[in-house]
């Protein structure tokens, strides 16, 4: 283990220095890290020339062997981590070059070093960060860059990334929180599904055999089971192909110009899911908006970029209109109002905010509503959708069981006379 001197940045923003013990400089910073320190520069110790030599053979090679990353992207959480760390570095007083290569020493994803390292070489030969940014539209998205230029237009570039930083950690938190309430009844249908396939397929045929070759006349509801465990089990190779074209088609039409704004539309119809996707929508809206204002970028710019954010294509054309109509030179409130697709809550809200100077504040206040809404909302649909899923399960389970057990008690019956 080798001896380093190290200098850094608490968690507080403040320089630090010291020394520690490490095996390699990958290490040094990884333990560090955990310490809440950035390591900004390192050198071995006095005393530690063949430390030294080590070391850098050591570093060298774990950049070469540091393949595991190259095969996966990058993911938000570390574009987040990366933009609150260089926010930390920035209202440190470290230069930028050197909060950039600072933080492309500590990144392990390859991919994100890679960009990183052309990032800092843009920087270095005299570009300015936006633009070194927009050269990797797949890692620093057009909403990113623009807050970027902003920041750096109006010199508190710390402040913005402080902001980008918290916009990137919610929107992450509210996609978790989505796909968590959406993962249980997607598997419960799956695993149903499968049971049912199974059951129909190859128990029921085997056990109702028997009643037919009595040749007697069956209970309706069991002909009915025979007749579907026949059709089931005679195509399920038919129905398995059906199913996935079927899917295929739909998610073609669903995502086609015609097929879209239907399918969405429908949705915002739709029975405790539209309001769902509405709420989801309105919130990720506003707080894109809110936190673009904050940082600078122009009204009618942040628009355009927050209409990108929304999935929903028909609130992103009720937010392309409203662009149109703010350019002519109505109130943003009244133009939301005017599209029918956004609650009257957020349009009060927008207008107190238009009125008072601080459309940015009251749409973050809008922001933290509808996102709470979210939180109630995906609790009362995951509520509902577990005791669906297990009436249905235990209804097609019991119509099994009681068609089966039906001939059985008749046979009974008939014995007993």
């Amino acid at each position: 283990m080798a001896l380093y001197e190290w200098k850094g940045v608490n968690s507080a923003g403040k320089a630090v220095t010291g020394t520690r013990e490490a095996d390699a400089p990958k290490t040094l910073r990884q333990l560090l890290r955990k310490d809440g320190v950035v390591v900004t520069s390192f050198d071995l110790a006095k005393g530690n020339a063949k430390a030294k030599e080590r070391a850098a053979k050591s570093s060298g090679l774990s950049k070469q062997v540091d393949l595991g990353a190259l095969f996966g992207g990058v993911n938000k959480v570390e574009v987040a981590a990366f933009t609150r760390q260089m926010s930390t570095l920035l209202k440190a007083g470290i230069p930028l070059a050197e909060t950039l290569g600072a933080l492309t020493d500590q990144v392990t994803n390859v991919r994100f070093r890679t960009s990183l390292s052309e990032v800092r070489a843009a920087v270095n030969e005299g570009s300015n960060l936006a633009d070194a940014m927009a050269r990797h539209p797949k890692l620093f998205d057009e909403l990113f860059v623009s807050m970027v230029r902003a920041g750096e237009a109006a010199g508190n570039l710390d402040e913005v990334l402080t902001r980008l930083a918290d916009f990137l950690e919610n929107a992450q938190k509210l996609k978790s929180k989505v796909q968590s309430a959406m993962v249980y009844p997607l598997v419960m249908l799956v695993v149903g599904v499968i049971i049912m396939v199974v059951l129909m397929a190859k128990v029921v045929p085997q056990i109702t055999e028997m009643f037919v070759s009595q040749g007697k006349t069956l209970p309706l509801n069991t002909r009915m089971l025979i007749w579907s465990s026949d059709f089931i089990g005679n195509n399920v190779l038919l129905l398995l192909i059906g199913s996935v074209v079927a899917v295929v088609l739909f998610m073609k039409w669903s995502s086609s110009e015609g097929g879209k704004p239907v399918w969405h539309r429908a949705i915002l119809k739709m029975w405790i899911v539209g309001p769902l996707a509405r709420s989801l929508n309105v919130g990720r809206f506003a707080r894109t908006l809110g936190t673009m204002l904050k940082s600078g970028v122009p009204l009618l710019r942040a628009l355009d970029i927050a209409k990108q954010i929304v999935s929903n294509v028909v609130i992103r054309g009720a937010i392309e209109n409203s662009k149109k109509a703010v350019t002519e030179g109505e109130s943003l409130a009244v133009t939301l109002r005017k599209s029918g697709q956004f609650p009257a809550t957020m349009i009060h809200m927008v207008a107190v905010g238009e009125r008072a100077g601080q459309l940015e504040a009251m749409l973050e206040r809008v922001a933290d509503t509808y996102e709470a809404e979210v939180d109630i909302k995906l609790g009362r649909l995951a509520s509902l959708l577990e005791p669906l899923m297990l009436v249905f399960m235990g209804g097609a389970v019991a119509f099994i069981v009681f068609s089966i057990l039906q001939p059985i008690m008749d046979l009974g019956q008939l014995g007993g006379r």
